[in-house]
């Protein structure tokens, strides 16, 4: 059993270090954990403390597509190196490696193929009310579209089984953390949440 956790990343030099030593390499029912790294265009040392840092893998590309086109290159990158599941966070921290063990636990224990991790809006000490109010709004919104009940849709922390990774479409164009949820409401893709904690001292959710 693989697991490729990949970060896409756009001049995160500074925040990748961390985000990378909390990602654990040893995981109950994990094989191997490798790291993957897209190289949206940095201009900074992303790449290079990446390399120093020891990641697995780099995608590279040569100049700022988008998350979106970033996230699709490190889903079919994972896939072809034989992921059996991928993981996808932030290079800047915002999302504690450290649940990486609860968020895979649903698929290897086959109750899932995508999991979501809820970053529990309203306990975040610096969202404003109006923001936790219009994120609560919006996933109340696509989960009615999807027809599933996702409490954080807007969260990045996700991860898929190989067969999820494989049905959904990576649509570069839109916002894939909503898309994705659709879509796998739509193709009956098990999908379910799970907590998940904030690095000490993050305050990346703005």
């Amino acid at each position: 059993m693989k697991l490729i956790v990949q970060i896409p990343c756009l001049n995160e030099e500074d925040t990748l270090p961390a985000t990378i030593r909390d990602i654990p390499r040893h995981i109950p029912g994990v094989d191997s954990v490798e790291v993957l790294i897209i190289d949206d265009g940095c201009t900074d040392r992303t790449v290079e403390v990446a390399s120093q840092l020891g990641v697995d893998h780099i995608v590279r590309f040569t100049g700022n597509r988008g998350l979106g086109h970033a996230f699709a290159a490190g889903i079919a990158h994972s896939l072809a190196l034989g992921a059996d599941i991928i993981v996808n966070t932030d290079g800047d921290n915002q999302y504690d490696g450290s649940n990486i063990p609860d968020l895979v636990r649903p698929i290897l224990e086959r109750r899932a193929d995508m999991v979501i991790g809820d970053r529990q809006t309203d306990k975040i000490a610096h969202f404003s009310p109006l923001k936790k109010g219009l994120q609560k709004l919006g996933s109340r919104v696509v989960s009615f579209l999807a027809n599933l009940e996702v409490p954080d849709v807007a969260s990045g922390f996700r991860a898929y089984s190989r067969e999820a990774a494989t049905r959904i479409i990576c649509c570069t164009d839109f916002d894939h953390t909503v898309d994705h949820v659709i879509q796998a409401g739509r193709k009956k893709i098990k999908t379910i949440s799970v907590p998940i904690t904030i690095p000490p001292g993050n305050h990346k959710w703005k």
